[in-house]
């Protein structure tokens, strides 16, 4: 038998009847603030679970199932969730991560469409090749994640940071990274031939500065106001892209087309390569 306690009152929240919470299910139980650091939920059933203030770190929740979930203010730190599923196909079945500790967390693989992550620390998490489409990660902290090959579609990062991320090779159409922080991000590939996509998406006001874009795919994107001071753009498509008032001092645009791109009131003076044809207007 296994007893899960309150990690503070030590107080019996459940008694598992074997002898490891690994594949046991547990779905719909009430764990809110239950003590499961270091746990083995391998491949565990949890749907519909309240973890909500648990204490999962260094837990190992790989296959685990998640979905409709609550783990708000969760300690996960250091937890590995690869191949976790803890997304769906709407917000009202996805898995509730607010606020959680993910420092540091490989989430690998893992579902996580529609899954809001608002608040939550994601610093130095592993996020390759896991399904983002739609998931919120608004106002997170994201500083050294690892996402490679991940799909960021349509997701949320308005206010995130991922300064010193490495999206290479990753898929952002459509997503909204308002005011984010990718200052020194990579989002060029990790191949010759291949190429990181952020068609459509919203970097307003972003920060960019020193980001690796060589060869990325943001075609209709909208840099307006951004920070792209010192950015390598070399081979990249910005056809329909926006770059109105953005700071391009230092940046590399060597074999750019720059023929639709908005490119009023920004300072193409100060940027490197630039092929700007005689048409434009409106430039600094």
């Amino acid at each position: 038998m296994v007893d899960i306690r309150h990690k503070s009152s030590g107080d019996l929240l459940a008694t598992i009847e074997q002898s490891s919470l690994a594949g046991a299910d547990l779905r719909e139980m009430r764990l809110a603030g239950a003590d499961l650091a270091g746990a083995d939920l391998r491949n565990t059933r949890m749907e519909h679970v309240d973890l909500s203030d648990a204490d999962l770190s260094g837990a190992d929740l790989s296959g685990a199932t998640l979905t409709s979930a609550s783990l708000n203010s969760a300690n996960l730190n250091g937890a590995n969730l690869s191949g976790a599923k803890l997304g769906a196909g709407s917000h009202t079945l996805a898995t509730m991560m607010l606020q959680c500790d993910l420092s540091g967390a490989d989430l690998s693989r893992a579902d996580l469409r529609n899954v809001e992550f608002r608040g939550s620390n994601l610093v130095g998490a592993t996020l390759t090749r896991a399904d983002m489409r739609r998931a919120d990660f608004s106002s997170c902290n994201l500083t050294s994640a690892t996402a490679i090959n991940a799909l960021f579609i349509r997701a949320n990062l308005r206010d995130a940071d991922l300064s010193q991320s490495n999206l290479s090779d990753s898929h952002l159409n459509d997503a909204v990274l308002i005011s984010a922080d990718l200052s020194g991000a990579v989002l060029e590939s990790c191949s010759p031939k291949g190429f990181t996509v952020i068609n459509l998406a919203n970097f307003e006001n972003a920060k960019l500065s020193g980001a690796k874009m060589r060869g990325v795919s943001a075609e209709d994107s909208n840099f307006r106001n951004a920070n792209l001071a010192d950015v390598d753009f070399s081979n990249a498509v910005l056809g329909g892209a926006i770059l109105r008032s953005a700071n391009v001092a230092g940046c590399n645009f060597a074999g750019v087309e720059l023929a639709t791109v908005t490119m009023d009131f920004a300072n193409f003076s100060q940027a490197l390569n630039a092929e700007i044809p005689s048409y434009k207007e409106n430039l600094r």
